[in-house]
């Protein structure tokens, strides 16, 4: 039986399956697929810290074509009794109850705070978190209206999910223009909220996604920030033990 001391905890994020096309998408996929077989022996949970997908919208009555293999493999997960945790990211924020009703995942909209073996976490996707970047916490709001996701549905998912892709199609993911490093870690928007967070309560570790750079950062005092990085050219991942997290890179 999987016990939380003897078994792993394991943290990805940002896979954004569905870009820049059909043929490189499914190979990540079935990269992807291979990993949570390797860590299926010893997994007691499993962190998705969002944007799974570059695109997704849950319909009442449809499922968006394809990652048929990736759902299969996350169902043979969950059924095997590993907790499977999925944080809404900024390309899926448009996941409602599917993957809830069909998959047994715990969604999140918000970080939340986690203990594991007397070690802290704080974990979310990273999005819209700490101060600045007004104008994406603006049109996040808008796409996060009743109204505007009602109105969406409403289109037929030919027209709804084409016109989505498009948009897709044009993010800095699709056209690999996201940032691959960072000028001064120190000036990083979820560092500076994370030695906000320090200074009225402590955590071993925060872990978000988001940003696209992997990073394992000392904050001071035996607190660490890391990012989980991304999945279309380097893929990353995390690993908790019991007693220590890594970060690691992806060797197949």
């Amino acid at each position: 039986m999987k016990t939380e001391q003897s078994h792993k905890i394991y943290f990805v994020s940002d896979v954004h399956l569905g870009v820049p096309d059909y043929d490189s998408s499914l190979q990540r996929e079935k990269k992807l697929v291979k990993w949570l077989s390797s860590i299926q022996t010893d997994a007691t949970d499993l962190f998705i810290l969002g944007d799974l997908f570059d695109m997704w919208f849950d319909y009442k009555r449809v499922v968006p074509r394809g990652f048929t293999r990736l759902f299969g493999k996350l169902a043979e997960l969950s059924d095997s009794g590993i907790r499977i945790h999925y944080f809404i990211g900024n390309h899926d924020m448009w996941v409602f109850d599917y993957f809830e009703k069909e998959l047994g995942f715990i969604i999140y909209r918000k970080p939340k705070s986690f203990e594991y073996n007397g070690k802290k976490f704080y974990i979310g996707h990273g999005d819209g978190i700490g101060s600045g970047d007004y104008s994406y916490k603006f049109i996040k709001r808008i796409f996060a209206g009743k109204l505007n996701q009602w109105l969406f549905a409403r289109l037929h998912p030919n027209f709804g999910l084409g016109l989505a892709n498009f948009l897709s199609k044009k993010s800095r993911v699709a056209n690999g223009e996201f940032e691959e490093k960072s000028e001064n870690i120190e000036n990083e928007i979820l560092v500076q909220f994370c030695k906000t967070k320090l200074k009225k309560e402590y955590f071993d570790y925060f872990i978000f996604g988001h940003r696209h750079i992997a990073t394992d950062y000392d904050l001071g005092g035996g607190s660490k920030y890391i990012n989980l990085g991304e999945w279309v050219k380097r893929p990353h991942f995390a690993v908790f033990s019991g007693e220590l997290l890594e970060l690691k890179k992806l060797r197949f």
